[in-house]
This record gives structure tokens, C-alpha cells and sequence, in this order.
């Protein structure tokens, strides 16, 4: 619970790379998140070239952070062999959550830029990385350790919660 209650979004990294491990250990992370008929449809790209951070940055109009990054993911879903693909959007943000409690878990920090379903975005991405057709661009998440951190919110809201009794 300490992760969920203490991850806020980083935009802003150090120089120091995060280790192979690591990244194995987020991957981990993103693989076990629950699916829809256990459908499973992701793919990871793991992204470390800066030349690629950099076409990754111009993608979205909240990207630019990810050149600054020293590591991103992209998470894509596959449009074949999907079981319930009106699920496919929900389990790769499941996945995409999962990668992010366990960057805070790990000491790092990280920020989910969405890029689908915007089809500019999507191309960008997809232009960026090479990627096949069947393969769907959903986020990118650059990675890394914080410059610094930002103070925690409270985002408790009561007013927000409806008991049916």
C-alpha cells in the first residue's frame, strides 16, 4: 500500500541509468496484471536510444519530458488473438499501473503519457519505434531515478462516495 499512497508522476530524472533488474522487475510487474480472459495483450518496447527518446518526446504534446529520461517503455497491445478486445484499452492500463507502483516501489519515478486512441499520437509512435501494423500504440512511460520529488496530496475525497445500503 506504501507505493500506491506515495507514487506522484516524475518528469524529471537524473543522469543514472536504472539497472537491467530493474527493468526486468517492472516488466515482471506489467506481466502479472490481470486480464480480461487472461487475453494478456501487450507488448513492451524497452527504450534507451536517445535518438528514440527524442522522436518519443514529439509524440504527444505532454511527451517532451521523455528525452530527458535515461529509459521509457511503450506499452502496445496486439489487434490479433485477442479474446475480448473491448477489455484490450483497460488491461493495458492495468499493466501500465502496475509498471508505476513498482518504479516506486523500486526508489524510481515515472509518468504515464497517454497516446491512444489520438491517431496523430499513435502514428508518431508507432513511426518512432518501427512498429509492425498489428502491434496498437497505448502509453509511454519514461522511466528513470527523480531529480527530485513533489510534495504528496491528500486526494481523499468523502464527497465522492456513495454507500447503497
Amino acid at each position: 500500500m506504501d507505493a500506491i499512497f506515495s507514487r506522484n508522476s516524475v518528469r524529471k530524472f537524473t543522469e543514472e541509468m536504472p539497472s537491467e533488474e530493474q527493468i526486468e522487475r517492472l516488466l515482471r510487474a506489467a506481466m502479472a496484471a490481470p486480464s480480461a480472459k487472461n487475453q494478456q495483450p501487450w507488448e513492451f518496447f524497452v527504450v534507451t536510444n536517445k535518438d528514440c527518446l527524442q522522436k518519443l518526446s514529439e509524440a504527444t504534446p505532454y511527451s517532451m519530458c521523455v528525452k530527458n529520461a535515461q529509459a521509457a517503455f511503450v506499452l502496445a497491445s496486439r489487434r490479433d488473438g485477442i479474446i475480448a478486445p473491448e477489455f484490450r484499452d483497460i488491461d493495458m492500463a492495468i499493466a501500465s499501473e502496475n509498471i508505476l507502483l513498482e518504479l516506486e516501489a523500486l526508489g524510481l519515478g515515472g509518468v504515464m503519457i497517454g497516446v491512444s486512441p489520438i491517431k496523430e499520437n499513435m502514428e508518431h509512435v508507432r513511426d518512432a519505434l518501427k512498429m509492425k501494423d498489428e502491434l496498437i500504440p497505448f502509453t509511454i512511460i519514461p522511466f528513470g531515478y527523480p531529480e527530485k520529488r513533489r510534495p504528496l496530496e491528500d486526494r481523499y475525497d468523502v464527497s465522492r462516495i456513495h454507500y447503497i445500503k
